[in-house]
């Protein structure tokens, strides 16, 4: 039987660029994070410069570690000063709260602290999309005031999006945008990307919406 941890958890999110992950999680490990995920993905900066180049696509790292609300604190304010995330394109990093979590270490918030609000400024959009229309989610989120946005690469499993090929079923590619925003911008945001997308029509793409915690490196 699992016990249920009385410490909160945080999922730590950090987006660098490619090849600053391992280092991301050497410095989360000697602040106590037993360890994380590495997913790949590509930002949205842009600049009539980087379009000449066609180098306005940039490869990103996005590593997820979970710890507890303490380790996370640290951890972001640690990785913040080491990385200068409070300079401009040196990576973002934020935290989310955990629910529930269950593997090899489990936890769930206490019935008893469901009702507490805390007050957050930011939110994180994740927009799952088919591949190739992860721009077009991008452009929308821009259109109603978000500033970029990370594009990370997947794959579906959905028994109604499969299609059979040789009566073999292949799982088409995804993206998912990850767009974090402040919470007055929040609205038009996901209305934007509701209509641009279509999200509304059954098979193109899901949105959800995550509290963000902690930030640093946004502006």
């Amino acid at each position: 039987m699992q016990h249920r941890m009385e410490t909160c958890l945080e999922l730590v999110c950090v987006i660098v660029d490619a090849g600053c992950a391992s280092r991301v999680l050497s410095i989360s490990k000697e602040i106590g994070v037993t360890g994380g995920t590495i997913f790949y993905g590509s930002g949205t900066a842009r600049s009539r410069l980087l379009d000449f180049f066609e180098l306005s696509s940039v490869r990103r790292e996005i590593v997820l570690m979970a710890a507890r609300e303490e380790v996370a604190k640290e951890v972001l304010e640690t990785l913040g000063k080491k990385l200068n995330l409070h300079k401009k394109y040196h990576g973002i990093a934020f935290t989310m709260p955990i629910r529930a979590m269950y593997g090899s270490v489990s936890c769930r918030v206490p019935k008893e602290e469901e009702g507490e609000e805390e007050i957050m400024t930011h939110s994180s959009i994740f927009t799952i999309v088919d591949k190739g229309k992860a721009e077009a989610v991008i452009e929308a989120a821009a259109k109603a005031g978000a500033r970029g946005g990370t594009i990370i690469n997947a794959r579906g499993s959905g028994i109604h999006e499969t299609e059979k090929l040789f009566h073999m079923e292949i799982e088409p590619e995804k993206e998912v945008v990850l767009i974090v925003a402040k919470n007055e911008n929040l609205d038009p945001i996901i209305e934007s990307i509701r209509t641009e997308l279509k999200l509304d029509e059954p098979g193109n793409g899901i949105l959800f919406v995550q509290d963000v915690k902690r930030t640093y490196g946004l502006r």
